[in-house]
């Protein structure tokens, strides 16, 4: 599947946190999943439920200004970075890339895209974006071999919230 986009749809910010929560389903220790689409898209609400399903109690927050927040979960601990306000992969770098890509935490990396190119060989991104009536369009890839072990795993857990083959053009 790592060449193969699972398309979902998210009605409510309610639909994407619950997203979230399915993916921590599938996500284990050392995982990076990097979240790219505009302000606004969704992105932390993702991340909140996520992160919630994984065991972190208490608020989750943008990390916009702190450029990282870091989380313990009762299932696997959460670090999540904000890369909007970096001027590229260096600054990322620059931060401590092996404490922020920590192989006993989950990683979620807003404005991934920015930062690709420190991004391990092993990622899971996903895309959001604002349609009409706000609903939200999320693309769901894999990059990597550990995904391609999980394809089916991925897809079972994302099921509800999957576009019907007959939607997609």
């Amino acid at each position: 599947m790592t060449d193969q986009v699972l398309r979902l749809v998210s009605a409510t910010e309610a639909d994407t946190r619950a997203i979230g929560a399915a993916l921590a389903g599938v996500l284990e220790p050392g995982d990076v999943v990097g979240l790219t689409g505009d302000l606004g898209a969704g992105k932390t609400r993702l991340v909140q439920g996520a992160a919630t399903a994984l065991g972190v109690e208490g608020p989750v927050v943008s990390p916009t200004f702190m450029l990282v927040r870091e989380y313990d979960g009762a299932v696997v601990d959460v670090h999540h970075v904000d890369a909007y306000r970096l001027e590229g992969p260096g600054e990322l770098e620059d931060l401590g890339l092996d404490s922020v890509l920590d192989p006993d935490t989950v990683v979620f990396v807003e404005w991934a895209d920015r930062v690709e190119r420190v991004l391990p060989p092993d990622w899971l991104e996903v895309r959001l974006e604002v349609g009409d009536d706000e609903v939200r369009a999320v693309g769901v890839l894999s990059h990597g071999p550990s995904w391609a072990h999980r394809a089916a795993a991925l897809r079972a857990v994302l099921k509800p919230f999957l576009v019907p083959s007959w939607v997609i053009p």
